[in-house]
């Protein structure tokens, strides 16, 4: 009998932490569809790694702040069958002090985080439903759980989708779907580094340390499982004790 693999969508799958998502999904035998906004090319290379490991991956580009460009994007990949697993990383921050936001800062970052957020999700519901079994994943921050400074609309937008998770999980639950929400501190790679210098992640941080991309992809990776079917509605941090 032919195992068909089941099919993860993860949005914003080229960055560094999507990729260590795409990968660790790729490594479980799922078919990974790795997401970028406009860099095909980056979205490439990872379905490359995941093929070069003897997994099974594409990679497709699409804005998920437009809900017809995205909507059409996935109706194209539906043909194939249902999409089972929906990892919503895609993200973008615009930080300034709340007193001193621009307009276009406060809806730009809503608009990928959280609007991006229901225009993957939604579509993918009712076949994702069909099947009696699926897994919504959000990535949000530890800035989503307890605010931070300078960054208003990205912690509006982040913890909106904890509240959308919740009650997501409580509609489709009886599907023998799951919807939960992992909130990351500060993780290692070109945003961390820009932003928290070692010295300063010392004294944030009870662990001392940044996380790596690949110890939140496997809490991601577990929760994309069978054996998480009963974690749901979650909002889990893995921040090193920040929150």
């Amino acid at each position: 009998m032919n195992h068909i693999p089941r099919r993860a969508l993860v949005t914003g799958g080229s960055g560094d932490l999507g990729g260590a998502i795409c990968r660790a999904l790729g490594a479980n035998g799922v078919h990974v569809i790795v997401h970028a906004n406009g860099n095909l090319a980056r979205a490439e290379s990872v379905r490359d790694e995941i093929l070069a490991s003897g997994g099974s991956a594409e990679a497709v580009a699409f804005d998920v702040a437009d809900g017809e460009t995205t909507r059409a994007a996935l109706a194209t990949l539906l043909e194939a069958g249902p999409i089972q697993i929906v990892v919503n990383n895609a993200g973008i921050h615009d930080d300034a002090p709340m007193a001193g936001m621009r307009d276009e800062q406060w809806k730009r970052v809503v608009d990928v985080s959280l609007h991006g957020f229901f225009h993957v999700t939604q579509p993918l519901l009712l076949p994702m439903a069909r099947t009696r079994w699926g897994r919504v994943v959000s990535i949000s921050s530890v800035a989503g759980v307890i605010g931070n400074r300078g960054q208003t609309n990205y912690a509006a937008a982040k913890a909106a989708l904890h509240g959308a998770t919740k009650s997501l999980a409580r509609e489709m639950a009886s599907r023998g779907i799951t919807a939960n929400v992992v909130a990351p501190g500060v993780i290692a790679g070109s945003m961390a580094r820009e932003a928290f210098p070692p010295e300063q992640i010392k004294q944030i941080v009870p662990a001392g340390r940044a996380g790596t991309p690949e110890e939140v992809a496997a809490l991601v990776a577990f929760l994309c499982g069978d054996g998480a079917g009963y974690i749901n509605g979650q909002v889990i941090g893995i921040d090193g004790g920040m929150s």
